[in-house]
């Protein structure tokens, strides 16, 4: 059945919080348009097309409604406040970032609970009295302005800084002086996706061409180019370094060796792959004389820094796992590199330079284990860690003997540690005092069979004792691409599912990084069906294990993860009782004419080639909504979303609501002043996880104890 204002039937709440009477929720009226597209001859409908216009009037106005049911229908829970009291305990506790240090400064991140952004704050010698060197609290009312980029100058005497507006990837640059934090006149503006990489009095970044008025959060981004910024100067002035005319969705991205030497140009067209380049420094920054050392875009080049007149660099290139590779500057073709740390069965994530070694970051059965090289004496040794658990922050210099990195896991908040390379031991600075409690919990990690025979792993966190039935409720999560890995990590938001007796479940699905290069080729363009296929087996295994139920089951994803639930909802609707689609590309043939979008491709591909038009039509979570019964979603995304645009999510959830048959509510929560998620105030975060969490107690018949 098809109709433009849809009713459905969805439980409320009454005399007690376990008991439920049936009402109605009234959708808004969805305007649906004869708008289509052809595609090799393939004529595919697109009624909502006028959703994509975010400033029109009617949009607007459809926000509003949207909004305003999903308000009323949240609102009337009545444990609703129990929840935001919970979280906001939960959250209320000192984090404390992982130091790292310039000079002879100390710099780290405070936020003593409650604080909508975290402070930076400054010392000079690791025993030095603190001072705020920048408060991101003081740049906007409500906390919706962030710091997303900071970078001190070789001499230690100056800093960059990012800040972004609600939400959005769009970036302004200011420079401070060290360590008084006054801030200089430098104010730089179009800025996207871009780092500071100093030279000198100044530093590389990079911009795109200014969008229209009004589009600036959905049209597509071009014109990338590098510029040099002196400080002092107005940005006009700024010397160009590099432009590609020809090829004008490029991105590039600057870095400068540590001993200022060389300058490199990274070139990419996707999330995937980039060519690198290389130009000698030492008089006045010019344009153009860069030297390849990798052209094309099928292979991950990163540079470590230039060490005995060498360049050390990390690259998938002849190894799906990642080697080190050393590259001599005056004969940098790939006929003269050097294998320097060769690829081994677990993934190396990231290297670090700690005095004259190297430290190796793997990924280890989704674990982190690191390893010491010294490059000098080519030794190496295994770097001890507290236990078993993932590292995240390492933090360390060339010529220094200390090392700092946090510690955590899934009910682990994280503790930081100081590392001294001389005794070969660390010491415990900060353990996090969150109000849960920990020794209550505990992880496993299972592996489970996917639809292909393939293994995949799975982490299930629940409390220790838990009786378990298929009564149990459980929220599944995955991502599953663009070589990202879902790694154990602590959230405040999770702990309180698990406190309420339920199941958290991650899968590590391919299209991530999780087992390297082929992992994640393994998910994408005309494989993606298997990213889905492997979620959709993690439910069928928690479901046949007895740890819960279809009418029990939630899943959640968000960005490429929203994209996941999407597909997986629409494909097998009948194996979940909530579905959570958050920040998701849900329009897969539409995804790539809309700001960062084309360069998503290597994951997806595009409409615009017949073969994966046919694919994409197949799974595009918005084109394959039939009439019929779906689970009680509820869609979220912001109105600044500038790196997956909301209309994804407008799309999708009006055919849901024109199409849902059955008695789940398919409601959609639009945040305002908000964007993908980075830099989001805790007080939103809050407000947001209060929202999920009412919507995933009150479907899966959950009572807030």
């Amino acid at each position: 059945m098809m109709k433009y204002n849809m009713v459905v039937t969805v439980s409320v709440a009454i005399l007690f919080p376990s008991m439920y009477m049936q009402a109605q929720i009234k959708y808004p009226e969805t305007k649906r348009e004869n708008t289509s597209d052809e595609y090799f001859g393939v004529v595919v409908s697109d009624p909502y097309r006028w959703l994509e216009n975010e400033n029109s009037a009617e949009t607007v106005n459809w926000v509003t409604q949207q909004n305003k049911v999903t308000r009323a229908y949240l609102d009337e829970v009545s444990f609703r406040t129990k929840i935001r009291e919970r979280l906001t305990r939960l959250w209320d506790y000192e984090k404390i970032s992982v130091p790292f240090k310039k000079g002879d400064y100390y710099l780290q991140y405070k936020n003593t609970g409650k604080q909508n952004q975290s402070v930076l704050y400054i010392r000079k010698g690791y025993e030095g009295a603190q001072t705020v060197l920048l408060n991101p609290n003081t740049f906007s009312a409500d906390g919706t302005s962030s710091l997303s980029v900071f970078s001190v100058s070789n001499d230690h005497k100056y800093a960059a800084y990012g800040v972004s507006k609600a939400g959005s990837d769009w970036n302004e640059f200011y420079v401070i002086d060290l360590p008084s934090g006054t801030k200089r006149k430098d104010k730089l503006e179009q800025i996207k996706f871009s780092g500071a990489a100093w030279y000198k009095d100044g530093f590389f970044y990079s911009r795109f061409e200014k969008p229209e008025e009004g589009k600036a959060l959905s049209q597509k981004n071009s014109g990338g180019k590098l510029f040099y910024h002196k400080i002092g100067e107005e940005q006009k002035n700024d010397k160009l370094v590099y432009v590609d005319p020809q090829h004008p969705t490029r991105m590039f991205g600057a870095n400068v060796t540590e001993d200022e030497r060389y300058l490199f140009l990274s070139v990419s067209e996707s999330t995937s792959g980039n060519e690198l380049y290389f130009k000698s420094l030492g008089g006045e920054v010019s344009q153009g004389d860069f030297t390849s050392i990798y052209q094309g875009f099928e292979f991950d080049f990163s540079l470590i820094d230039h060490i005995d007149g060498k360049f050390f660099i990390h690259t998938n290139h002849g190894a799906p796992k990642y080697r080190i590779i050393s590259v001599d500057p005056q004969n940098p073709g790939e006929e003269h590199w050097q294998t320097l740390i060769p690829e081994t069965d677990n993934v190396l994530q990231q290297v670090h330079v700690m005095g004259n070694k190297l430290v190796l970051q793997y990924l280890s059965q989704v674990k982190s284990k690191l390893i010491t090289y010294d490059w000098q004496t080519q030794k190496t040794s295994e770097f001890k860690l507290p236990g078993v658990g993932m590292v995240s922050g390492f933090s360390s210099k060339k010529g220094d003997s200390e090392a700092f990195f946090s510690f955590t896991g899934f009910t682990d908040p994280g503790s930081l540690y100081r590392y001294d390379d001389k005794t070969d031991s660390f010491a415990l600075i900060n353990a996090s005092a969150c109000d849960f409690k920990t020794d209550e919990y505990e992880t496993v990690q299972e592996f489970y069979t996917s639809s292909d025979g393939t293994k995949i792993p799975l982490f299930i966190t629940r409390k220790k004792g838990l009786d378990v039935s298929p009564e149990t409720p459980c929220y599944l999560y995955g991502y599953g691409g663009f070589n990202i890995s879902v790694t154990p990590s602590f959230s405040p938001n999770v702990a309180l599912f698990l406190e309420q007796g339920g199941i958290y479940a991650v899968a590590n699905i391919r299209g991530g990084g999780e087992f390297g290069t082929e992992w994640h080729k393994a998910g994408t363009i005309l494989q993606k069906q298997n990213v889905f296929d492997d979620f959709i087996a993690a439910a069928q295994y928690l479901i046949d294990k007895g740890l819960t139920s279809p009418e029990k089951l939630a899943i959640s994803g968000r960005s490429n993860g929203g994209l996941l639930v999407g597909a997986c909802m629409t494909q097998r609707p009948d194996l979940f009782k909530v579905a959570l689609p958050g920040v998701g590309v849900l329009d897969m043939l539409r995804y790539h004419k809309f700001t960062i979008g084309y360069a998503w491709a290597t994951d997806y591909g595009t409409s615009e080639n017949a073969e994966e038009f046919d694919y994409l039509l197949k799974y595009s979570p918005v084109h394959n909504v039939k009439p019929g019964v779906y689970p009680a979603t509820l869609v979220y995304t912001a109105d600044h979303d500038d790196r997956v645009v909301p209309a994804h999510s407008y799309k999708f959830i009006s055919e849901l609501q024109h199409k849902q048959e059955g008695d789940n509510p398919v409601l959609i929560r639009i945040d305002v002043n908000a964007g993908h998620g980075a830099g989001k105030p805790l007080s939103k975060t809050i407000d947001e996880w209060t929202d999920i969490w009412t919507f995933v107690f009150r479907n899966l018949g959950m009572e807030m104890k």
